[in-house]
């Protein structure tokens, strides 16, 4: 039943036009919208235009939203499934965003994002910029928080998505499992394609992969090219680099 109220309310969210405010906030922040042509512009649109009018966008610390935290935001999530689909974020509810790096009581350090079980991501909005601003990084705090999203609608936050066919399971678990075990162990070809925190356990292997495969795309197709091929199939594209 939930579906079908779903399904029905979308139809009637992709026959309203797409804001021409969105215009310039999108070529302001995304660098990769830039250079996307049609027909890929037009899904990007559609699907963009929906997460931001079904997702709940609430500003922590006094932040007030605005249209661009939302734009900016919700274009990072929907770069990911681009070639997948929007139900990959049919689990994620409230997006909670900060207007600046922020603390918990019980741990050490600064947080820049975070994703629950519970459908929430937050978001430090400095932290998003960065990521979106400086493209060749390999550090994208949207798209990590976001890959754990897709990840946890697998099931759990295991580092294994909703994968395209069954018989993808096991290519992707012999070679995933590789490679996070090799940059468990420091090897130098993993080093230079991804952050040594994708090495802390599974969920934060897959959503540092993501971040590399999108920023770092020319290093893992060349230094861990079997890495590559299967985020390639996943996400169901090639991305265009120009790092």
């Amino acid at each position: 039943m939930f579906g079908f109220i779903r399904d029905w309310k979308r139809k009637k969210l992709k026959k309203q036009p797409f804001p021409l405010e969105w215009e310039p906030i999108l070529h302001k922040h995304l660098p990769f919208y830039k250079d996307m042509i049609d027909p890929d512009r037009e899904i990007f649109r559609e699907n963009l235009k929906i997460f931001v009018w079904e997702k709940i966008f609430i500003g922590a610390k006094g932040l007030e939203v605005t249209d661009e935290h939302r734009v900016v935001i919700s274009a990072a999530a929907v770069r990911l499934i681009q070639n997948l689909d929007l139900s990959y974020f049919d689990r994620l509810t409230e997006i909670v965003v900060y207007p600046h790096d922020y603390t918990h009581k019980d741990t050490n350090g600064v947080i820049l994002g975070e994703a629950h079980h519970w459908g929430i991501v937050v978001l430090s909005w400095p932290a998003v910029l960065h990521g979106l601003h400086n493209p060749c990084d390999g550090l994208d705090t949207a798209s990590h928080e976001f890959a754990h999203v897709l990840d946890r609608d697998g099931g759990a936050f295991d580092g294994t998505p909703i994968l395209r066919a069954d018989g993808s399971y096991r290519s992707w678990a012999d070679v995933m499992s590789r490679h996070y075990e090799n940059l468990q162990d420091g090897a130098k070809r993993e080093r230079k394609v991804m952050r040594d925190y994708g090495a802390t356990n599974e969920a934060e292997f897959f959503a540092v992969a993501t971040e590399a495969f999108f920023e770092k795309t020319e290093e893992m197709k060349r230094l861990t090219p079997d890495l590559y091929e299967e985020l390639k199939h996943f996400y169901g594209v090639d991305p265009d680099s120009k790092c």
